[in-house]
């Protein structure tokens, strides 16, 4: 693993815990290192009301500020839309409402990433 990766995978970490913190649902993290060229890292994440979409949106972004100083370099999507995506470039943060997560499928549709293991 080079540093990118490294940096890639703590970063990608940091997202699942400041998204733990705010209770977000079944929080997963894939490894699309050689399956995609928009991004190393994918973190799928859950909330299950309009609030809880938008308070997972705010931690998310000022916890990962706050413990690694990076900063998402776009935002795509609202909590209104029930799907949002902080693009981080190594890394890209998934919020869905658990319908929309049941509907677009992302694991399934990255069926061949690993799962990274972060919560031990």
């Amino acid at each position: 693993m080079n540093t990118t990766d490294v940096k890639g995978l703590a970063l990608a970490i940091e997202c699942a815990k400041a998204a733990e913190e705010i209770q977000a649902e079944d929080i997963r993290i894939l490894d699309l290192r050689g399956l995609s060229s928009l991004t190393d890292y994918m973190v799928i994440c859950s909330g299950s009301s309009m609030p809880h979409l938008k308070a997972i949106l705010r931690e998310v972004g000022k916890g990962v500020n706050a413990r690694t100083g990076d900063m998402p370099s776009h935002t795509e999507g609202k909590a209104v839309t029930r799907w949002v995506v902080l693009d981080y470039f190594d890394v890209m943060v998934h919020i869905l409402h658990e319908e929309m997560r049941e509907i677009y499928a992302l694991e399934e549709l990255w069926g061949d990433a690993k799962e990274v293991a972060w919560n031990e």
